[in-house]
């Protein structure tokens, strides 16, 4: 195996495994503790738009409706996430989050642009530039798979 393959796979896996722990660590010990990690990514792909349905909200974080209903029952109890019936065709589930939902959300983005804010701020902006390309590509690469 090429050198470089071999660097990268070490570099994207740690840093994989380096954020998730960060964002663990940050909820588990805030005033959010009540929350995995899955329910967050659920709450971000839940938005602070508009009520969003079930199965657009379960195509965003690439899972069933069935496994999305689990943890929007979590997040219900928990206070979160409220859900509704559309009045035009009862069969339509929305979700959307309750001011406490709205709250991690925005918490979890400040934690996102920070963490990004102090990555790059050791970059110059040729650098910055680069970096982005590659990420863009990789990103590319993935999505086309």
């Amino acid at each position: 195996m090429n050198e470089n393959v071999k660097t990268l796979n070490k570099l994207i896996t740690n840093i994989f495994y380096d954020l998730t722990d960060i964002e663990k660590k940050m909820f588990s010990q805030g005033k959010f503790n009540d929350l995995s990690l899955s329910e967050i990514r659920t709450i971000q792909a839940i938005g602070m738009k508009a009520p969003r349905k079930m199965s657009q909200v379960a195509m965003v974080l690439k899972i069933t409706v069935g496994t999305l209903t689990i943890s929007i029952n979590r997040l219900v109890k928990k206070g979160y996430v409220r859900r509704f019936k559309t009045e035009e065709d009862r069969r339509i589930v929305m979700v959307d989050l309750t001011e406490q939902g709205k709250l991690v959300y925005q918490t979890h983005e400040k934690f996102h642009y920070e963490i990004i804010e102090n990555m790059v701020s050791t970059l110059n902006e040729n650098e910055q530039k680069m970096l982005i390309q590659s990420l863009e590509n990789i990103c590319y690469f993935f999505k086309s798979k």
